[in-house]
């Protein structure tokens, strides 16, 4: 189903539950098993406070195999960046963005409350609960006797995944986080972050659903501050200052 550099999701059949299941098979690296523990501890925490509306992936189980430690959770759909890949990028409708940003903000919410910040929300990280799609033509033909397509997910819900990144708002904090193009100014300048680089990186996935395209396109710090300023203006002064 995907394949990282701390290992590989597979799908698996349960023979208890008779249900297909997603599974995280974590490569027998130390820091990798750590950091998977600690995944561990993170998502039953998120389990044990939801009451159904976190729009979370739920942990079903866990074990050690052979030194890899295998995270078995609820299987659901593709990520909102795959269904925008397939769809040849084409935006999603703003009516359906709104619905993903409210789910997102409520996930969002629900982590914060809890004390917790992901750090590392992006396309890639929010799954469909579903698959099932339906296929509604464009406006504009190929030519006069050929309709364009575009896919459609048939449910908006959405979950939030990949908790392995994720940290309490009161622990020591690493300088860099979030991935680039999702990555707030705060983290770029070296000011500290907290519970806002996640509303950032939410800030640029809706953009990014609604345009098809990513709305900071840069590997380079410099650059990627300009772009931001082009966006939205001049950085505040007070940033500025405690930057230099």
């Amino acid at each position: 189903m995907g394949e990282g550099t701390f290992g590989r999701v597979l799908e698996c059949w349960d023979r208890q539950t008779k249900e297909y299941v997603a599974i995280k098979v974590v490569r027998n690296v130390a820091k990798y098993r750590d950091a998977a523990l600690v995944e561990v501890d993170i998502l039953q925490h998120l389990a044990k406070n939801d009451n159904g509306s976190s729009h979370c992936v739920q942990i079903c189980n866990w074990f050690d195999y052979r030194s890899h430690i295998c995270i078995v959770f609820e299987k659901l759909g593709p990520s909102l960046y795959d269904f925008l890949k397939r769809n040849r990028y084409h935006p999603f409708p703003v009516d359906l963005v709104r619905e993903f940003g409210r789910q997102l903000l409520e996930s969002v919410a629900y982590m914060h409350d809890l004390h917790l910040i992901h750090t590392d929300l992006k396309p890639e990280n929010i799954l469909l609960e579903s698959s099932e799609y339906i296929k509604v033509p464009q406006l504009k033909r190929i030519s006069s006797d050929e309709t364009q397509f575009r896919c459609l997910p048939k449910s908006s819900a959405i979950k939030v995944i990949d908790f392995g990144s994720t940290t309490f708002g009161n622990q020591k904090h690493s300088s860099i986080v979030c991935t680039r193009h999702y990555r707030a100014p705060e983290v770029i300048l070296g000011l500290g972050w907290s519970y806002p680089c996640d509303l950032w990186s939410v800030g640029c996935i809706l953009v990014e659903l609604c345009s098809g395209e990513a709305l900071f396109q840069t590997h380079e710090s410099l650059e990627h501050l300009a772009m931001m300023e082009r966006v939205l203006g001049p950085l505040p002064e007070h940033m500025i200052v405690r930057a230099r």
